[in-house]
């Protein structure tokens, strides 16, 4: 049985992903016979339907998206194939796909990239910034090479290298009855209304976990939808949070309305690391930019990050 050639499969996951011959036919800049004869041919070496077809609509098939999702896959890992070879010799250089969680990339990145620039110029960097069950969809179906976020990771057949652990600290209004105490203990905040980010960020799974640990009571009716708006609704006394260090540092050291204090007697944190796809050629790659984070942390973070 003949093998399909890369280019059929490159017209199979624009066609899958478009679900229409003219528009596939232009995103691949062939004529749109050639993309049907090309799927056609693809499907008589597979012998699979891959698309139920009408006049009217293009469907994928149970076994046809399931061929799309291994198409794009093996798409990625010749992609990945060609930036290895073409960074050879030479150091990391390139195009990586960053994904950051937006509790995490505003507040580090900034610092990593000139890093790695300086470091590695012939490096390309994109960097996209979505929540984490977002981010590890994306990564597994090849939209990203590489992220740098909260662990563990359990979907998905990746490898993860943990960076350093961050500290989680209390936000509370300045006003609040007890931010006038020298510290805050666990029992302090057992009753205390807790609020959070939405579902589907990692933080408010850690928080929400706080929170029944302590015998707070999580607000799930005021999610906040990104740190600064959690920010506005603690210091409007609506309640306490817990904010990474990071952000504490960046945007809360001059705050007169909201004040981040530790735990006494206890230390939440969250662990950081970088994620990638298991077997991904640009391993090697992914350990360049590790190291770098890791001297980011260690020279300007010392004294709120610990590394790992």
């Amino acid at each position: 049985m003949a093998k399909p050639s890369l280019r059929q499969l490159e017209y199979l996951v624009v066609l899958a992903a478009t679900l229409n011959f003219r528009k596939a036919a232009a995103e691949a800049h062939v004529s749109q016979p050639t993309l049907s004869g090309q799927i056609s041919e693809l499907e008589r070496r597979l012998g699979l339907a891959l698309f139920e077809r009408s006049r009217h609509s293009v469907k994928l098939t149970p076994m046809g998206k399931t061929v799309a999702d291994r198409a794009r896959q093996l798409l990625k890992d010749v992609d990945d194939l060609c930036e290895l070879a073409r960074s050879a010799g030479t150091g990391l250089g390139g195009v990586i796909r960053l994904g950051v969680p937006p509790t995490l990339g505003p507040y580090l990145l900034p610092h990593v990239v000139p890093e790695l620039h300086g470091a590695y110029p012939d490096l390309k960097l994109y960097v996209r910034e979505e929540p984490p069950r977002i981010l590890e969809r994306s990564l597994a179906e090849g939209l990203h090479d590489l992220l740098l976020t909260t662990t563990p990771v359990i979907a998905g057949d990746f490898t993860t290298r943990d960076l350093f652990r961050e500290p989680l600290l209390v936000g509370l209004a300045q006003d609040h009855p007890l931010a006038g105490r020298g510290r805050i203990r666990i029992k302090d905040l057992a009753g205390q209304s807790v609020l959070a980010l939405g579902a589907g960020h990692r933080l408010y799974e850690q928080v929400q976990q706080m929170a029944e640990s302590f015998g707070a009571k999580l607000l799930s009716d005021y999610e906040g939808t990104s740190l600064a708006t959690l920010r506005q609704m603690v210091g409007m006394g609506m309640g306490l949070s817990f904010f990474p260090a990071l952000y504490v540092q960046s945007e809360m050291t001059n705050d007169r309305q909201v004040l981040a204090m530790r735990l006494a007697d206890h230390s939440p944190d969250r662990t950081v690391g970088l994620v990638w796809r298991k077997g991904s050629p640009r391993e090697a790659d992914f350990q360049f930019v590790a190291a770098a984070v890791d001297r980011v942390v260690r020279r300007r973070f010392r004294k709120i990050l610990t590394p790992l």
